[in-house]
C-alpha cells in the first residue's frame, strides 16, 4: 500500500524526495518496517536513466514536472527480510501516447515471463524474453524497424546484434531475501556469467529452482550515450527510424518490478501494485486499491490485505 499511497500523491511541483517521504513513512507507520531495503529510487523524467539514482550524489532532490514519467524503486526491510518494487506513473496523472506505447512494452514483458516463469528454465532465458517484447513496443512505436514487416523476424535479428542491451542496460532481476540483492547468483556449480552486452550484467544465470524468490524487473530507458553508441555501430544502426528516436530523447525509463515465488509449476507474484494502465490512472484518481476485480490476472497476483495486523487472503474476481 505504501506505492499506492504514494502514487496517490503524486502531483507536478513536489520533489521527488517528497515521495520517498511518503514512502518511508507510511511503511514505517503501517507496516513497522524501520528500514528500507535500499537507498530509495525515486527518478523522475531523465533522472530514470541514472539506474541507481538516489545516491548521496543526486539524492532524488529534482521537482516533478508535468510531462515526465516517474520511476520509483523503493522497498521496505521487515524482520531483515528485503523487498524492492518498481512502479512508473505519468506525474500528470494521464498517459501521453508516447508515454504509454513504452509503459505497456515493459508491462508486456512482465506479463511474458511470469507466463514462462518455472522451474527448470533458465534466468538467461528470461532476460532475453523481456528483450525481446521491450524491443517489440519500440518497433511498434517507431523508434526500432522491421524491413518486412515480419517483426518476430526482425526482432530476433535485433537480439543478435546485442540492441536489447541499449534499451535495457540492467539485469532483468536478481535473487532476493535476506539482502536486496541475496547471494547465490553464481555459485560453484551453477553456469558461469555471459559475456554479451545485457547478458553480463545478470546477477545469476542459475536454472531456476522451486521455492526461489526474485525480482522480475523489465525495463525500457532511454539513455543518450548508449543511443548514440548504438548509431555508431554498424550492427544496430539500421534498426533505428533516426527521426521518431528524437521524440523520446530525454524520456526517461520506465521500470515495472515485482517480488516472485517460484512454485513448483510456475509462480505467484507477491507485488500487489497497480500495473494495468486502467489501474495506474484510476489510484492516481484516488480509486480504491485493492480494486474489485483483477482485470489482469496474467501477473499472478497473490491477493491479500493486512487486517488487525494479520494478513487475509482476498476472493478475486476476474474482470
Amino acid at each position: 500500500m505504501a506505492h499506492v499511497e504514494v502514487m496517490r500523491a503524486c502531483k507536478p511541483g513536489m520533489m521527488e524526495y517528497q515521495l520517498e517521504s511518503l514512502f518511508q513513512h507510511h511503511t514505517y507507520t503501517h507496516g513497522g518496517c524501520r528500514h528500507v531495503s535500499y537507498t530509495n529510487i525515486c527518478a523522475c523524467g531523465p533522472n530514470a536513466n541514472i539506474l541507481h539514482y538516489g545516491h548521496a550524489g543526486r539524492p532524488n532532490s529534482s521537482v516533478l514536472k508535468s510531462n515526465q514519467i516517474a520511476l520509483l524503486d523503493m522497498g521496505a526491510e521487515y524482520h531483515c527480510y528485503a523487498s524492492d518494487i518498481t512502479c512508473s506513473y505519468p506525474v500528470s496523472g494521464t498517459f501521453s501516447v508516447d508515454q504509454r506505447s513504452i509503459y505497456e512494452s515493459v508491462l508486456q514483458a512482465q506479463v511474458s515471463i511470469l507466463g514462462k516463469l518455472k522451474p527448470g528454465v533458465t534466468w538467461v532465458e528470461m532476460h532475453r524474453e523481456a528483450e525481446r517484447e521491450v524491443l517489440k513496443g519500440l518497433v511498434k512505436c517507431g523508434v526500432l524497424i522491421a524491413d518486412d514487416g515480419d517483426i518476430e523476424k526482425a526482432v530476433e535479428k535485433m537480439l543478435e546484434a546485442d540492441l536489447g542491451a541499449i534499451f535495457m542496460p540492467h539485469g532483468m532481476g536478481h535473487l532476493i531475501g535476506i539482502d536486496t540483492h541475496d547471494v547465490g547468483g553464481y555459485a560453484d556449480g551453477a553456469p558461469e556469467r555471459d559475456t554479451r552486452p545485457g547478458l553480463r550484467k545478470l546477477r545469476t544465470a542459475r536454472f531456476i529452482e522451486e521455492g526461489m524468490v526474485l525480482t522480475v524487473e523489465p525495463g525500457c530507458y532511454f539513455i543518450d550515450p548508449l543511443l548514440d553508441m548504438a548509431l555508431s555501430d554498424d550492427r544496430q544502426k539500421k534498426f533505428f527510424d533516426t527521426d521518431r528516436l528524437k521524440d523520446f530523447r530525454g524520456f526517461g525509463g520506465v521500470r515495472l518490478e515485482d517480488d516472485v515465488w517460484v512454485t513448483a509449476d510456475g509462480c505467484e507474484n507477491l507485488t500487489l501494485c497497480p500495473r494495468s494502465p486502467s489501474e495506474v490512472l484510476d489510484v492516481m484518481k484516488g480509486g480504491a486499491w485493492p480494486p474489485e476485480n483483477d482485470v489482469l490476472p496474467e501477473l499472478k497476483r497473490a491477493w491479500a490485505m493486512c487486517k488487525e495486523g494479520k494478513m487475509k487472503m482476498l476472493d478475486m474476481k476476474v474482470a
